[in-house]
This record gives structure tokens, C-alpha cells and sequence, in this order.
């Protein structure tokens, strides 16, 4: 009896239907935007006001020919419900970090796995999802859609709905052109605030990449790959480790001058710090299969990275022992065809709880590995870093030093200082998990030319100009997102077989600008592999051989 008495009194006619939803996601869904575009107009004349005036009625009138069009009755409400709840997550996203929503973030959104989606979900996030997505969603299911008029009518109804709208945007259009031109032209990112085309338009572009490119054969390279006379000539063996970090910024990073020591062990260590590391992109979706490609960033690919061999394919090809041990949720595909190991699906006592795992997990039993090596090889360590929101997470009591902390993943409501020191407190537990790393690479000097290679997928934004976490589209990318942490260590073995300059190699790190552009010739040439896929002005350590 309740429902049906819900159901009589929520009713009205499809055009009405329309135009509220319409109203709706103009003064909820796009208020960001509203807001935003509103903060960079210049009030400055009686035209500004007006034009201001005009941007909700834009919306409004666009939203309203979109939802006309889409209108079929038996698709309607499931088509206007699934836009409600998409747009609900995609602002909250967007009030509360700062984020970008395209195709990458949809990216990050489809492929995360159940940790970070744990860290993300907040009550403050049930709550924008209850108010804004889930109880406007129910209305909707409650309300009766009724034909009060012949259908013909209703059509012809419809369509001059649709007219009227067009018209008034064509009018807008007319008196406002300049203004809307510059006011995208100069501020192209806040198109991307628009709900639901950003979620809609991103998730199309994901599907595309992910599903509809699927057939495509797998492109193999660097199949002449070989290792060379020098690596072969060697009186013993040679084994790199790569450290690929996470959301770890260089601008935290001691080494490269931050004002907090940040990498008290490191510093003891004979490490050679590159100040001036880019990124290839602002989330690990992209930035490693990138780096592990044979592509630049400007030239890069992501479909064709998909469907291509990368850089440890071609290691292999050489007849290297190769191995990934994985600690992040997955290598995004530059891994898929060499031994790879996910650390959290071994259940280890130490070091992990409920399916997460410190980093220190990554060298688990790796000593009987490197035991067992009976020829060169390269070993990857890909880390969970110092991954948000729940930075607090991401440190062991042991290495913390900076206090107070944010012991929450609601980091805005943290004060400024105390998302510093927790985020600062995580580096510092890389800054130990590297030590380890090389201790353990110096233990086994004696059968092997050892040598270690670190450098973080992105940056993290840390609440500067409102923006917090990462995934920012590159070319509106912070520099806390794009310049990142970027080091190598040579055993004194290594740098005198390979015949290593490091007077030559310290001032090219504190000179030049690099990238993850590198990262691919760098670690050929520190193997002496052999291929046309190789570029040694591309390799970091290529001016300094002797």
C-alpha cells in the first residue's frame, strides 16, 4: 500500500521527467563547474554578468536535448540512474582531490583493486553517494512516467522541446562566442568537469583501448637481442635490481635537496641521484607500461604498448634470467610474459595483513633466488610506495620520524603539516626498503657485478592549489605529479668492470634533464644487451663508459 501511494503521488509526463533531471544535474551534478568557470571570469561590466548568467542555462539546455534524445521509456530510467551515480562518485572525486576525470582515471577506476578501493571509500564518500546518487536514483524508481496526451502529441512535444533548446544555446552562441572560446581555450581542463560527459566520454575511451583493441596480434621486438661482448667477457656475473616505486615525488626527497632528511640510509650509500626526472604519465596505468616500451612519452602509444613486447621481453630474448615480483596491484602488462610473482598472494606472516603487504615483503626469500642464479639477470621490485590516500599505512613505527601524523585516508581533514609528515614518513620507509635492497645486492658481491636502479612511477599532489593524489592529465600535470625521484647504485665492482666514469656520472645526475624515457636503454646498456631497439644516446650511462 505504501509503494503504491509513493508511486501516485510521484508521477508526471515524460517532458517533465526530462526537465527536472535536466535542472537537476545543472545545479548538482555541474555546480564544480558552475563554480569554476564563474571564478575565472572577470566581472568587470555588465557583459560578464550576463555571460556568467548564461553558463547554467547552457547546461541546462544541453543536458535537456541529451536526456530528450536518450528518452526511450524502457531504457530512461536505468540510463538516467546509472548518469546519476557515476556523476555522484565522479564529483566527489573532483570536490574532494582535485581530480581530473577522463579516460586514464577511468582507467585507474576500473582496474583498482580491492585495497586502494578500501583506502578510497570513506563515510564522508557514502554520504555524497547517499545524497547526491543513491537517493535521487530511488525517487526516479518510484516516480510514474504517464502518457497524459496521444503519443503523436507527446513526440511533437518533444521535438520542440529539443528546437527551443538548440536555439537558445545557438543564441548564447551568437551574443557569447569570444567569451566561451577563451574562457576554453585558456582553461581546457575545466571541460572536464562537465558530469556525466567527462565519466561517460572516459569510459568509452577506456572500453575502446581495453576491449575493442583486444584482437590485435602480439607485436614482438628486439628479437636479435643478444647479450655482448662485454657482459660476456666478465669474470663473474651481473645482476640489477629495479625499483619501481609509487607516487613517490622528488620534491620529498633529501637527496635532491628537501630541508627534512628524508633518506637518512640512502645518503650513506654511494647513490647517484638524477635531480631533474620526469615522468611519462601521472598514474601507474600509465607511467609503467611506458617506461618498460620503446616508446617516448610524446610518441607513446598505450594500445600499442598493450599489444607489443617491451623491455623485459627483450632481456629474455637475450637469455637473461628475469623476474617481477609485484607489490601494487599489477604491472599493467609489462610483466605478462616472464616469471612474475604477486607478493600478496603468498601469505606471509611478516610484513602483510589482509592481503597488503609492506614493501620489505619484496625481498622475501629473494636471497635463495639470487642463490640459485646460475647467469646474469635482472630482478624487478615493483613497490607499493607511498600509495593514498592512506599514507599513514605506508610506514612502519621503526622508520617514522615526523609527528604529528594523518592516521586517516579522509587526508582532508588532516591539517596541511600532518599530511606532510605522514606522506614524508613513507618515503622514509623507501628510503629503508632501498637500503635493504642494496645490503642485499652487496652480499652477493662475490659472484656478481651488482647494481640497483630506482626510480618512482609519478608524483603525488599533496593538497597544493586544492589538489590532492595524482592522475592529473599531463599537460595541466603539477610538478608534484611529473618530476620524480630517479637514483642509481654501482658496486665498486660494477663501475670499474664497465669501465664507469662516476665523476662523469655525478655531474650528468645534477645537470641533465632526463625521464622514464630512459629507463629502457639504461637498462640494456647496463646488461650489454645488443639490438636494434637499443639508443645509446638514450642511456644514461652511455657518455660515461670508458
Amino acid at each position: 500500500m505504501f509503494t503504491m501511494n509513493v508511486r501516485y503521488k510521484l508521477q508526471c509526463n515524460g517532458l517533465v521527467f526530462i526537465l527536472v533531471t535536466a535542472l537537476f544535474f545543472t545545479l548538482f551534478q555541474n555546480a564544480l563547474f558552475i563554480y569554476k568557470a564563474w571564478s575565472l571570469i572577470h566581472f568587470d561590466s555588465s557583459d560578464s554578468y550576463f555571460f556568467a548568467a548564461t553558463i547554467p542555462l547552457v547546461i541546462f539546455c544541453a543536458l535537456n536535448i541529451i536526456f530528450s534524445l536518450l528518452a526511450v521509456p524502457v531504457l530512461r530510467k536505468p540510463i538516467i540512474i546509472l548518469f546519476l551515480l557515476g556523476s555522484a562518485a565522479a564529483n566527489y572525486f573532483m570536490f574532494s582531490y582535485g581530480a581530473v576525470i577522463d579516460a586514464n582515471m577511468m582507467q585507474n577506476a576500473f582496474e583498482t583493486n580491492a585495497q586502494e578501493a578500501t583506502a578510497l571509500f570513506t563515510p564522508r564518500m557514502a554520504l555524497w553517494l547517499l545524497i547526491l546518487g543513491i537517493i535521487p536514483a530511488i525517487i526516479i524508481c518510484f516516480v510514474r512516467i504517464r502518457a497524459t496526451r496521444p503519443w503523436w502529441y507527446m513526440l511533437g512535444l518533444r521535438a520542440a522541446n529539443i528546437l527551443a533548446s538548440v536555439v537558445i544555446i545557438l543564441l548564447i552562441a551568437a551574443l557569447f562566442y569570444k567569451d566561451y572560446a577563451s574562457l576554453i581555450r585558456n582553461n581546457k581542463s575545466i571541460v572536464k568537469m562537465l558530469t556525466p560527459s567527462n565519466f561517460v566520454s572516459g569510459s568509452f575511451q577506456f572500453a575502446k583501448h581495453k576491449y575493442f583493441a583486444s584482437n590485435m596480434s602480439l607485436v614482438t621486438i628486439g628479437e636479435d637481442a643478444h647479450k655482448g661482448p662485454l657482459i660476456s667477457g666478465q669474470p663473474k656475473k651481473t645482476l640489477v635490481i629495479l625499483v619501481v616505486g609509487e607516487t613517490a615525488r622528488a620534491e620529498n626527497f633529501s637527496l635532491g635537496g628537501y630541508e627534512r632528511e628524508t633518506n637518512p640510509r640512502l645518503k650513506k650509500q654511494d647513490v647517484t641521484y638524477f635531480k631533474n626526472a620526469s615522468s611519462c604519465g601521472t598514474e601507474t596505468a600509465v607511467s609503467v607500461p611506458c617506461m618498460f616500451s620503446n616508446m617516448p612519452r610524446k610518441n607513446y602509444d598505450a594500445t600499442l604498448a598493450s599489444h607489443q613486447e617491451g623491455l623485459m621481453d627483450i632481456l629474455a630474448h637475450a637469455g637473461l634470467n628475469v623476474l617481477w615480483r609485484e607489490n601494487d596491484g599489477g604491472c599493467k602488462g609489462a610483466c605478462d610474459r616472464i616469471p612474475h610473482q604477486d607478493v600478496t598472494q603468498l601469505q606471509l606472516t611478516t610484513d602483510c595483513e589482509n592481503g597488503v603487504c609492506m614493501d620489505n615483503a619484496l625481498l622475501y626469500k629473494l636471497d635463495n633466488y639470487i642463490n640459485g642464479l646460475q647467469d646474469d639477470g635482472v630482478i624487478v621490485l615493483h613497490q607499493m610506495g607511498s600509495h593514498g590516500p592512506a599514507y599513514y599505512r605506508r610506514s612502519t613505527p621503526e622508520v617514522r620520524q615526523f609527528a604529528p601524523t594523518c592516521d586517516s585516508n579522509q587526508i582532508q581533514d588532516c591539517t596541511p603539516q600532518e599530511l606532510v609528515n605522514t606522506y614524508d614518513n613513507s618515503i622514509l620507509y623507501t628510503d629503508a626498503m632501498l637500503d635493504n635492497t642494496i645490503k642485499l645486492l652487496q652480499q652477493h658481491n662475490d659472484r656478481f657485478n651488482t647494481a640497483l636502479v630506482y626510480l618512482s612511477d609519478h608524483g603525488e599532489s599533496l593538497g597544493e592549489n586544492g589538489m590532492y593524489l595524482h592522475g592529473t592529465p599531463y599537460m595541466f600535470a603539477p610538478s608534484q605529479q611529473t618530476h620524480i625521484p630517479f637514483l642509481m647504485w654501482l658496486s665498486p665492482e660494477y663501475t670499474k668492470n664497465y669501465g664507469i666514469d662516476r665523476q662523469c656520472l655525478s655531474d650528468s645526475a645534477q645537470h641533465d634533464e632526463i625521464s622514464q624515457d630512459n629507463l629502457f636503454h639504461t637498462i640494456l646498456g647496463m646488461m650489454n644487451v645488443q639490438t636494434t631497439e637499443y639508443q645509446s644516446g638514450m642511456d644514461l650511462l652511455q657518455k660515461c663508459r670508458s
